[in-house]
């Protein structure tokens, strides 16, 4: 009877360890390229990673940052972004993505196409690379 307790807790344990949010939907070794912001191309570079649990890092137009991501997929929330400070040419379109990326709550990925959008419409459409 002891025996059959033990099987919720480990059930528990092991739920615990699986990672339910976007890392554990997207690969966690792919960089996703947006390529679209709002229905626009998007005029500048820039990349997402997962590279593990709640964690967002990538390069905006001008910069590298980082931020945490604790919502259970398919939600999400950029908690707040880090990046450095250097200045380029593209700093508008930088500023864009950020915003945009702050403001998005639900995730969709499929294949090599991931989706960050919100029930407002703004939507950020990234693709990888096929493996």
């Amino acid at each position: 009877m002891k025996h059959l307790l033990l099987i919720p807790a480990a059930l528990t344990l092991l739920s615990a360890c699986k990672d339910e949010t976007i890392s554990g939907y997207a690969d966690s070794t792919a960089t996703w390229a947006l390529i679209e912001l709002n229905g626009m191309a998007f005029p500048a570079t820039a990349t997402i990673t997962f590279p593990k649990k709640g964690q967002i890092e990538g390069d905006g137009p001008c910069n590298s940052y980082s931020a945490t991501q604790t919502a259970p997929y398919p939600w999400f929330e950029a908690g707040p972004i880090v990046a450095t400070e250097r200045a380029c040419a593209d700093l508008g379109a930088e500023a864009d993505f950020f915003t945009a990326l702050g403001q998005v709550n639900i995730a969709e990925v499929s294949g090599g196409t991931l989706i960050l959008s919100n029930k407002d419409g703004h939507e950020l459409v990234f693709m990888t690379a096929p493996r």
